[in-house]
């Protein structure tokens, strides 16, 4: 069983994390300093305090080992986490791009010029105008809107801003309807962002079951407890217990991942 001085070590780490000074209140105590004295602090990221909050309170608890799972918990928390933010990011920076296109082509088919269209970037949005804000600078100066786009085509939405970089361009060697054009990249972006949300809807089952099975161990665990065995004894006491604890956290950490790709894979980018 766990000790009461665990218990409350890791409950007081915890509360010191949770208290600690972000940036403002840093700034405010380097303030109080003689300027002379004055060094900057770094502040830690979420991520660093949440890996090293597991990696002590799975030491304490459970040894070096649960030190190790702690950490790797932590980490595949926060990876999760962070690729889920990615998806959502992605995908609102495409709707806006699709946004602005049609707003584009619709100027365009009235007779609107082609720098004027793209100028009116700065109401479609802050992920539209972090996209198409280069292309529409190059516009009003003249230069080459298409390079400018691809020079742009980086992270979320580098595909889509691929292919209005190859429409632009061959409207201008070709002469070829832009706005047609357009519309071509427009419907493309909007098919593929309709049925990107149609197989999310249908991945919500595969995903809960990933959840449930994930928790599985835990759950023998405190069957196990309930049963008198003290499974968190074996694995805390000796090599072999240690052993099979990093073997069954690896496990679990590859099996999170491998579905989190398989998962990823089935939704089109």
């Amino acid at each position: 069983m766990v000790s009461p001085v665990s218990a409350v070590a890791v409950a007081a780490l915890g509360a010191a994390l949770l208290c600690a000074p972000g940036r403002a209140g840093t700034a405010r105590l380097g303030a109080l300093l003689p300027r002379a004295s004055r060094r900057r602090v770094p502040h830690l990221p979420a991520a660093l305090w949440l890996v090293a909050v597991g990696a002590v309170g799975g030491a304490l608890v459970l040894g070096v080992a649960g030190g190790i799972t702690g950490a790797g918990a932590a980490a595949l928390w926060q990876h999760r986490r962070s690729a889920r933010r990615i998806e959502l990011a992605s995908a609102a920076t495409s709707g806006q791009l699709a946004d602005a296109l049609a707003r584009m082509t619709d100027e365009l088919r009235v007779g609107a010029h082609p720098a004027t269209a793209l100028d009116g970037v700065r109401q479609d949005g802050p992920w539209a105008e972090q996209l198409l804000g280069p292309a529409a600078a190059a516009a009003r100066l003249g230069d080459d809107v298409p390079a400018a786009l691809r020079r742009t085509a980086a992270g979320p939405s580098s595909e889509d801003l691929r292919r209005v970089a190859a429409a632009w361009g061959l409207a201008d060697r070709h002469g070829a309807p832009l706005a047609l054009l357009l519309d071509g990249a427009l419907s493309d972006i909007r098919w593929r962002l309709a049925f990107g949300a149609r197989v999310r809807a249908q991945l919500a089952g595969p995903r809960a079951t990933a959840a449930v099975l994930t928790g599985l161990p835990a759950l023998g665990l405190g069957l196990g407890h309930l049963m008198g065995a003290d499974p968190l004894g074996v694995l805390r006491t000796g090599f072999l217990g240690q052993l099979l604890l990093l073997l069954g956290a690896g496990f679990v950490v590859a099996g999170q991942l491998w579905t989190a790709r398989i998962l990823r894979a089935a939704v089109p980018r």
